[in-house]
């Protein structure tokens, strides 16, 4: 719905300026770029999917990430005055850059 799409936007929006903000101690000093939102139709659960750029392995990162969520959650939430409810956070690595630069490759391969 249109309502669903805006509450993704200015969530994922709102997500990308708390990484850019706190990306020494949250993301330990990686570059995080929220590429996708997702939320359900109630907007109870938000799926956030994360590319993780120049830093250590992407695995920590998002486990660190994963560990801090409820800080994230209300940090998001205070810039969110206008929502009554913030959707519970679940983080995913985006690998859809990896798989696109693989199929790039093969493709210069032929």
């Amino acid at each position: 719905s249109i309502r669903q799409n805006k509450i993704e936007g200015v969530i994922q929006e709102e997500l990308s300026m708390f990484f850019q903000r706190n990306a020494r101690e949250i993301c330990l000093g990686a570059m995080v770029t929220v590429t996708i939102v997702r939320v359900t139709s109630d907007l109870s659960l938000a799926r956030c999917y994360i590319s993780i750029f120049a830093g250590p392995d992407k695995k920590e990162v998002l486990e660190n990430i994963k560990i801090n969520t409820g800080k994230i959650r209300g940090d998001v939430g205070k810039r969110l005055k206008n929502m009554r409810k913030i959707p519970e956070l679940l983080f995913f690595i985006d690998d859809s850059l990896d798989y696109a630069m693989t199929i790039d490759e093969l493709l210069k391969k032929k």
